[in-house]
C-alpha cells in the first residue's frame, strides 16, 4: 500500500504535462526515482562534476546506460569524429534503468546545462522475466521523457527505440519492440522525436553478429559507427537550423 501510495504522488507530481497513463502507475518501480550505490553512485558524482565544469548551452546531451556509457570505451574514436567538435557531453551509467535516470536527473547531472538536443536511450535493464512489463516499461520511460521536458523545457529531444538484444529471436526482443511501438507515439514532431534504428544492427537473418555487438547486448566500434550514421542526418539538421 505503502508503495503505491508513492507511486501515485510522483504520477501526480508530473501531471502538469501529463503523457504517462494512470493505469500503468501503480506497482511500478520504473517511475519511483531511485538512487544508485557503488560504481553507479560513483559514475554519477562524476558526472556532476562535468556538468558543473560545462555550465550553460551545448550542442548535444547523451542520457542512457551503459551503450551510451560506451562511447567513452568503444565508441571514442567514433565519438571523436562524430562529436569531438560540437559540444557534447554523455552522461549515460552502466545498468541503469529508468528510475536511476530520473533520480539523477533531479540530483545534478542537469543542472546549468541547456542542450540543444538530448539523445534519450533507456529501458533496455528494464526488461527481463523478472523486472517490468512492457507497460512498466513504457510507463518509465515516458516519465524520464517528461521530465527532461519539465527540466530542460527548451532542448528537443531525439528518443531512441530501445536497441534489440540478444543474438537471435528471443522473448525479451519482443517486449522491446512493443515498447518502443508505443514510444513512437511520443513524437510530436516539436518537442519529441522518436527514431528506431534497430534494424540497422541487425543481420538479414534477424540475428546481431558479434562484430556489430560482441555480447548481443552492447556495441563495438563498428556497432557506434552504425549509431553515429543513422542519427547524423537527424542531428545536423536540427543543430544547423
Amino acid at each position: 500500500m505503502i508503495k503505491k501510495i508513492f507511486c501515485l504522488l510522483y504520477f501526480l507530481s508530473i501531471s502538469g504535462f501529463s503523457i504517462l497513463p494512470a493505469q500503468n502507475v501503480q506497482g511500478n518501480d520504473a517511475i519511483i526515482p531511485l538512487a544508485r550505490e557503488g560504481s553507479g553512485y560513483e559514475r554519477f558524482l562524476h558526472i556532476n562534476e562535468v556538468v558543473k565544469e560545462n555550465q550553460g548551452t551545448i550542442d548535444l546531451l547523451f542520457i542512457g546506460d551503459s551503450i551510451t556509457q560506451g562511447w567513452e570505451s568503444a565508441g571514442s574514436e567514433v565519438w571523436d569524429e562524430f562529436y569531438g567538435e560540437r559540444k557534447a557531453l554523455n552522461i549515460g551509467i552502466s545498468a541503469d534503468r529508468t528510475q536511476h535516470v530520473l533520480w539523477r536527473l533531479e540530483n545534478g547531472n542537469i543542472d546549468g546545462i541547456y542542450p540543444e538536443l538530448t539523445i534519450l536511450m533507456i529501458g533496455t535493464n528494464n526488461s527481463g522475466a523478472d523486472r517490468n512489463t512492457p507497460p512498466e516499461i513504457l510507463a518509465g520511460v515516458k516519465a524520464v521523457v517528461e521530465k527532461i521536458r519539465s527540466s530542460l523545457p527548451g532542448t528537443k529531444i531525439l528518443l531512441l527505440g530501445i536497441f534489440p538484444r540478444g543474438a537471435e529471436f528471443n522473448d525479451q526482443r519482443g517486449v522491446i519492440t512493443q515498447v518502443n511501438q508505443a514510444l513512437s507515439k511520443l513524437d510530436d514532431r516539436g518537442n519529441i522525436y522518436f527514431l528506431d534504428i534497430g534494424h540497422a544492427f541487425l543481420e538479414s537473418d534477424g540475428s546481431i553478429s558479434e562484430e556489430i555487438m560482441p555480447d548481443a547486448l552492447h556495441l563495438s566500434p563498428a556497432g557506434y559507427r552504425i549509431w553515429a550514421e543513422s542519427i547524423e542526418p537527424f542531428i545536423s539538421g536540427h543543430l544547423d537550423e
